[in-house]
């Protein structure tokens, strides 16, 4: 499992739970959904710790807590 896949996987969760769109994550994010999809899609392998700070305050969480789930504790990457 890579970086992005976890990411991608915790960002998906979070949307599902708090019942909004990647869409609307942008717009609670202050990004372009260009920035949203690059990332949901895989284009952007690594997202900036900037970028993952946005997207936390979107979801009303600090980046800490954004960041602080079983998998990305837990996963060897597979990223070089």
């Amino acid at each position: 499992m890579t970086y992005s896949d976890v990411i991608v996987k915790r960002i998906t969760a979070l949307c599902k739970e708090r019942h909004i769109t990647t869409n609307k994550l942008a717009t609670l994010s202050g990004l372009t959904q260009s920035t949203i999809s690059g990332i949901m899609n895989g284009y952007t392998k690594d997202p900036r710790l900037k970028t993952l700070h946005r997207m936390a305050i979107g979801l009303d969480m600090t980046v800490s807590e954004l960041l602080d789930f079983p998998e990305m504790n837990e996963t060897i990457f597979d990223d070089e």
